[in-house]
C-alpha cells in the first residue's frame, strides 16, 4: 500500500464483520478531511494511526496533543502493554497482516517551552488581523492596531514581542505623535489605545509573552524527514495551551496561514508536502468575526494547491461552517450521542454528509458505533467520495497512551532542532528604538534647560554689575550733608586767613 494509508477493515456487505480494506489515497490527502465523534469514541487513536501512516509514507505531520495521550507516538508499542491481546485480535479481525510495533520519529514543541522546544513568532508575523482576534478587539480597535502596524513599518521599527507593541502604543499616546498619525493614517483615539493596552495585559497573564519573540519558528523545521525517508511528526503539547483557547486556536490558524503564504504552488502532488491536524477545531470558529472566517475559508480552499492537507478533529461536524465542510473530501465519523433534539439534528446532518450505503442507515449506525469504530468515506482515484463504510479502525503501532517524562526528554535530546529555539534572543526593535529616542529627547531637554538656566544666570549677573556701577556715582543724604558742612567750614577758614593777610584786622 505504498500509495495509500490503511485505515481499517470495512463491513462492505452489511454483515457486521469487516472484510474490506478501507484506505486513504495519498494523492487525495491534500483534499482535506474531518475526524469527528463524541468524547471517548476513539478520535485520538484515529489521529494517531493516520499520523503513523503519513510518516511512513515520508510526509511530515503537525498535530496538537490536547490531552497528552498522543505523545506515545514516539515510543514503540509493546507485547507487555495491557491492551496487547485486544490490539492483536483487532489486527487479525480486519486482516492487517503487516501489523507490528514501532516508534514514529517525533519532535515535541510547546508554546511555553516546558514539554517541548519553544515555539515563537513575532508580532509583525502574526499581523493585525490575527492579533485582533487573539485580543478580542472591536472593529474600531482593530483599525487602530492596523494603523500602529503601518506606522511601525513606515518608521522602520520591528515589532517582535509584546514590549515592542506596548512601547509603540505608549508612543502613539503622546498628543503630538497622535495628532500627526491621525492626519496621515486616520483617527487614533486615546480610548482605543487604552483598550488595546489592557488586552495586552490579559495576554501576558495568559502566558502569551513567551510565544512572541525570537528566534521565530522556521516552517522548514516542521517539514523534516529522517534519513530513512520517514516524515517527522511534530507534536505540539497543548495540555496547558488549551486553557487559553483563543491563543491555542489563533496560533494554529497563524501556522496554517504561514504555510499558505510561504509554500509554492504544486498542484496535486503524489503525496502531500505536509499534513496538518487541527484538534478541537470548534475553537477556531467560536466567535470569529466575519473577516476572519473569510480568511479561514480562503486558506482551506487554496492551501490544497500548496500540497498541504488539513484534517479537522472535532466532536460534531456541525462545529464547522458549511463553507468549510464542503471542502473536506475525506471523512471519518465516530459515534455520536443523540439524546436531545439538537443532538439528533447533528446526527442527521453528519449522516447526510456521506455518500449513501444501501446496506445500512447511516443515521442509525452513527449512534450504534462502538469505541474504535467509525463510518469512513474517502476520495477515490477520480476524486469522488466513496460509499460510506462501517469500519473497524486499525490499532496503532506506537504506544497507545502517553510517553513518560524520561521518554519525552530523551526524544528532545535527540531532536534535529535541539539548540535552535531553546534560548530567546532580544535584538534591537521598536522598544529599543523608541526608548533611545526618549532618552535622546530627555537629554536634549536637559541640555536646553541647562542652557536656559545658564543664560538666565548670565543675564542676572549683567544686571547686577550694571546696578552696582550706577550706585557708585550717587551720594547718600549723609554724604551730601557732610560734604556741605565741609565746604562751609573751608569757606569760613579761607575768609579768616585772607583777612589776616590783607589787613582785615580791626582797628
Amino acid at each position: 500500500m505504498g500509495d495509500r494509508i490503511f485505515i481499517g477493515g470495512a463491513d462492505t456487505e452489511g454483515t457486521g464483520q469487516p472484510n474490506g480494506a478501507q484506505t486513504l489515497l495519498l494523492n487525495r490527502a491534500n483534499r482535506h478531511g474531518i475526524v469527528a465523534g463524541a468524547t471517548g469514541t476513539g478520535k485520538t487513536v484515529t489521529l494517531q494511526i493516520l499520523a503513523e501512516g503519513f510518516s511512513a509514507a515520508g510526509v511530515p505531520v503537525f498535530c496538537a496533543d490536547v490531552k497528552g495521550d498522543l505523545s506515545g507516538i514516539c515510543v514503540s508499542g509493546s507485547p507487555e502493554h495491557k491492551l496487547h491481546p485486544k490490539l492483536i485480535s483487532r489486527a487479525e479481525k480486519i486482516g492487517f497482516e503487516d501489523y507490528g510495533y514501532g516508534a514514529t520519529p517525533t519532535v515535541f514543541w510547546d508554546v511555553f517551552g516546558d514539554k517541548g522546544h519553544p515555539v515563537r513568532t513575532t508580532i509583525s508575523e502574526m499581523g493585525p488581523l490575527l492579533l485582533s482576534r487573539l485580543m478580542d478587539l472591536s472593529e474600531t480597535q482593530e483599525g487602530v492596531l492596523t494603523v500602529a502596524f503601518e506606522y511601525a513599518d513606515d518608521e522602520g521599527m520591528l515589532l517582535l514581542d509584546l514590549k515592542d507593541l506596548r512601547k509603540l502604543l505608549n508612543h502613539m499616546g503622546d498628543k503630538e505623535v497622535r495628532d500627526t498619525i491621525s492626519r496621515e493614517y486616520g483617527n487614533v483615539a486615546t480610548a482605543s489605545l487604552g483598550a488595546i493596552q489592557r488586552r495586552l495585559l490579559v495576554l501576558e497573564r495568559e502566558g502569551a509573552e513567551t510565544f512572541f519573540g525570537e528566534p521565530a519558528l522556521k516552517l522548514q523545521d516542521f517539514m523534516r524527514t529522517t534519513r530513512d525517508g520517514r516524515g517527522i511528526v511534530n507534536v505540539l503539547d497543548s495540555t496547558t495551551l488549551i486553557n487559553s483557547p483563543r491563543l491555542y486556536s489563533t496560533f494554529l490558524l497563524w501556522l496554517l496561514s504561514e504555510l499558505f503564504e510561504e509554500l509554492p504552488e504544486v498542484g496535486d502532488p503524489d503525496k502531500p508536502k505536509m499534513v496538518f491536524f487541527f484538534d478541537e477545531a470548534h475553537l477556531l470558529f467560536n466567535d470569529a468575526p466575519r473577516a476572519l472566517l473569510e480568511k479561514i475559508e480562503q486558506v482551506v480552499r487554496l492551501i490544497r494547491s500548496k500540497g498541504v492537507g488539513v484534517f479537522f478533529v472535532t466532536q460534531n461536524p456541525r462545529d464547522l461552517p458549511e463553507s468549510v465542510l464542503a471542502q473536506l473530501g475525506n471523512r471519518i465519523q465516530h459515534a455520536l450521542r443523540a439524546y436531545t433534539p439538537a443532538e439528533r439534528k447533528g446526527v442527521r446532518a453528519a449522516a447526510q454528509s456521506f455518500r449513501e450505503n444501501p446496506n445500512f442507515d447511516s443515521e442509525e449506525v452513527i449512534t450504534d458505533l462502538g469505541v474504535g469504530e467509525a463510518l469512513v468515506s474517502t476520495l477515490d482515484e477520480k476524486g469522488a467520495p466513496g460509499i460510506v463504510q462501517r469500519t473497524l479502525i486499525r490499532p496503532p503501532s506506537s504506544r497507545l497512551g502517553p510517553a513518560t517524562e524520561a521518554e519525552r526528554e530523551a526524544e528532545m535530546q535527540n531532536s534535529p532542532v535541539l539548540g535552535l529555539y531553546d534560548e530567546a534572543i532580544d535584538r534591537e526593535s521598536a522598544y529599543e528604538i523608541l526608548l533611545k529616542r526618549e532618552e535622546e529627547a530627555a537629554e536634549a531637554a536637559e541640555r536646553l534647560a541647562k542652557e536656559e538656566e545658564r543664560a538666565e544666570k548670565e543675564l542676572k549677573r549683567k544686571k547686577t554689575k550694571t546696578t552696582r556701577r550706577r550706585r557708585s556715582t550717587r551720594m547718600t543724604s549723609t554724604e551730601r550733608a557732610i560734604n556741605t558742612a565741609t565746604r562751609t567750614i573751608a569757606r569760613d577758614v579761607t575768609k579768616y586767613v585772607l583777612r589776616g593777610i590783607f589787613g582785615g584786622r580791626s582797628r
